[in-house]
């Protein structure tokens, strides 16, 4: 017979999530979150469905009516944006620079694109002259690539991918779900015709939103589409209807993460964006300053780094696994390992929304110094360098 009473509370204990993702989210939207929940197509509702689509406007920098949260996690949101864009036999160019480009070319060959694939190296930002090149000798309709590459740290440009894919009138789609909310993407600025993103990155909300952004000339792809969207769940004129002025019932949305993505949006608002693109610019800063005086490098040269994913190449003697566990044991310090190619290679650091202030840098540098010295590997202090960055700014 089952003891109800071996369930225990709930307690992971003190975390400061420093890794890829999720990121911290503050009590004020831990509280949005435990709001009543109410219904789906409670007029309440709505207007917080409108207000939480001219946030994520502001966030995404775009007009774009069809901008909203998609209920899943980034994944889902990728998918959203390919399922509903690419029909069988469609040539699309995937720009690959490291896990989540590979992730990209495997939902296009699902859906039965004429898939180009072109690589470029982990660790370094997508080559817009060599995708011009490319898209010259293929000629693709879709050009798709990573703005923030999460497994490498790297930063690719926007605005030259978009400007060599529309040289062949190609629709341009970026992921941006690590980029959102802490660097400027700038979706009309740059021409992006489609994106997505997700809530636990630098927008600090719970994981379970992937909110997702369409053009014009998105929205004139699927409506020229020969044959229907594969997925139903994911399909964006289905869920247009509900999130738009029709509020056509489409599926129940998580009522309690959209008040909490709502909050969090909200307080990127209150930041304002410049000024947020500003901490998380001096935040990587005191930490690659921090990090280089400990004797460690930095895997992405410094040109094309991502202020809020960091990735640190593991020294000489370091064993990857534990060092993260020490750090997550002793300290409730969380940071990430590599993936794919990069694995054992590399620690991925976030400094990520709720979390890039100077107090984790700080405890970052002195709980990585404490755990290698215990482990042999002779390093030095990174908190005075990473000070001085703070101080200095």
């Amino acid at each position: 017979m089952l003891d109800p009473a071996k369930f225990r509370d709930l307690d992971p204990g003190p975390r400061v999530l420093m890794g890829p993702g999720p990121s911290g989210v503050s009590d004020r939207v831990l509280r949005a979150m435990s709001t009543p929940c109410i219904g789906y197509l409670d007029p309440y509702l709505f207007k917080i469905m409108d207000e939480t689509q001219e946030l994520l406007r502001y966030v995404y920098g775009t007009a774009n009516p069809q901008t909203l949260p998609v209920s899943g996690t980034g994944m889902a949101g990728m998918e959203a944006v390919l399922v509903n864009l690419i029909e069988p036999g469609d040539k699309v160019l995937v720009c690959v620079n490291g896990f989540f480009g590979i992730r990209l070319c495997e939902i296009a060959q699902r859906l039965g694109a004429d898939l180009v694939r072109l690589d470029f190296p982990w660790g370094r930002a997508i080559d817009p002259e060599v995708v011009r090149g490319k898209v010259k000798e293929v000629g693709p309709g879709i050009v798709a690539g990573v703005h923030a590459e999460t497994s490498t740290g790297a930063c690719s440009d926007l605005a030259g991918l978009s400007q060599a894919a529309k040289e062949a009138g190609a629709l341009v789609l970026a992921d941006c779900v690590t980029s959102l909310g802490g660097i400027k993407v700038g979706i009309d600025e740059n021409g992006i015709d489609a994106a997505y993103s997700g809530s636990q990155k630098c927008i600090s909300a719970p994981p379970g939103l992937s909110p997702v952004t369409f053009g014009k000339r998105a929205l004139e792809k699927m409506e020229a589409r020969k044959t229907k969207i594969p997925s139903f769940y994911l399909d964006m004129t289905i869920l247009g209807n509900y999130w738009g002025a029709k509020r056509m019932y489409h599926h129940t949305l998580p009522v309690n993460l959209v008040f909490a993505f709502r909050e969090a949006l909200r307080m990127v608002a209150e930041e304002g964006l410049e000024a947020r693109f500003a901490r998380h610019k001096l935040t990587h800063r005191a930490l690659v300053a921090g990090v280089e005086e400990m004797g460690l490098s930095m895997l992405v040269p410094k040109a094309e780094r991502l202020p809020m994913l960091n990735a640190i190449k593991i020294p000489e003697g370091a064993e990857d696994a534990k060092v993260r566990t020490a750090l997550l044991k002793g300290f409730g310090l969380e940071i990430g390992g590599g993936l794919g190619d990069l694995a054992g290679k590399v620690w991925r650091v976030g400094i990520m929304g709720e979390v890039c202030n100077r107090r984790n840098v700080t405890l970052f540098l002195a709980a990585l110094q404490s755990v290698l010295t215990a482990q042999g590997v002779k390093v030095g202090s990174g908190v005075e360098a990473a000070t001085a960055v703070f101080e200095g700014a």
